[in-house]
């Protein structure tokens, strides 16, 4: 059985940020020589879901995707009879990335679930909200500098890098929760529908050597509203994730983001070409798994 610590880290970070006065210790960077961290972008059609498993065991999914589609790839990639998820986050409201959460919390016990502040007049949150009550996670609100532990012994730590302010106004995709997921020596970079105004924001207030990542999680599913050359150039990933859905209304990935990846020599994989797309790191290295 997993220990669980995780909502003590929470704690703590929600009193800082009450107090203004909150600054994270520096995070352990001991490599853990072989133990694995699992990374899988989920085929959930047209939306986003990302399951995360540290190499201690303990487990984030960034979005739940537009519905049931989840709780199928989930079963493919979690332990047999594992029924504990430490962490949810929403990186913002839109049906495509929460409406799955009311599966996941009906059939697993969550300990906290991670909001950028943006919220939604629809059914669908409403519901979200309710679940969160029923379910009896911590319910967080997000700023950058907090770091989300997922594994203190390997040295795994989300680190959020937006919102850095009071978001709630805002449209939900300029919003966005976007943060760096850190392994040892290997990073990820996930932007949920984060756009090239949220980007600008980023890059203002980041430098080089903080935003630098293997993998990139494309925003807003390869929408031309998101990924900017300067971002890339930035962020200088190996590999890109898409995910989106297959034949999808949209038009997703648009053809001139696609483009720019290339010129930028990014190795691209979409969700509607690979269906679920897994990472695994050593701390050392980050690679695709072979299926």
């Amino acid at each position: 059985m997993k220990i669980r610590k995780y909502s003590f880290h929470i704690l703590l970070a929600v009193i800082a940020v009450a107090f203004s006065v909150w600054q994270s210790s520096a995070p352990i960077t001991t490599l853990s020589h072989g133990k694995i961290m699992k990374v899988a972008v989920l085929d959930i059609g047209q939306g986003d879901s990302i399951y995360i498993e540290a190499p201690d065991g303990h487990q984030m999914i960034i979005d739940g995707g537009p519905g049931s589609f989840i709780m199928g790839e989930l079963e493919k990639v979690m332990p047999v009879g594992d029924k504990t998820i430490d962490t949810l986050i929403i990186t913002n409201p839109d049906k495509d990335h929460i409406a799955g959460f009311l599966d996941v919390m009906k059939n697993f016990d969550v300990y906290a679930v991670l909001e950028s502040g943006t919220k939604k007049d629809t059914k669908i949150y409403k519901e979200i909200e309710d679940a969160i009550v029923r379910e009896g996670a911590k319910r967080v609100i997000v700023r950058r500098g907090m770091k989300v532990e997922l594994d203190s012994t390997n040295g795994v730590y989300f680190d959020i890098l937006f919102p850095d302010r009071d978001v709630s106004a805002w449209d939900v995709n300029d919003g966005s929760i976007v943060g760096r997921l850190v392994y040892g020596k290997t990073s990820m970079m996930f932007t949920g529908d984060s756009t090239k105004k949220t980007e600008k924001i980023i890059l203002s207030e980041n430098s080089l050597l903080e935003l630098k990542s293997d993998i990139l999680k494309v925003g807003h599913h390869g929408s031309r509203t998101s990924t900017s050359q300067d971002f890339l150039s930035a962020v200088s990933p190996t590999y890109a994730v898409i995910s989106s859905g297959i034949n999808n209304t949209y038009g997703h990935p648009h053809k001139e983001i696609i483009d720019t990846l290339i010129e930028f020599g990014v190795n691209i994989f979409r969700t509607d070409e690979l269906d679920t797309i897994i990472f695994e790191s050593n701390g050392e290295e980050i690679f695709p798994k072979q299926n």
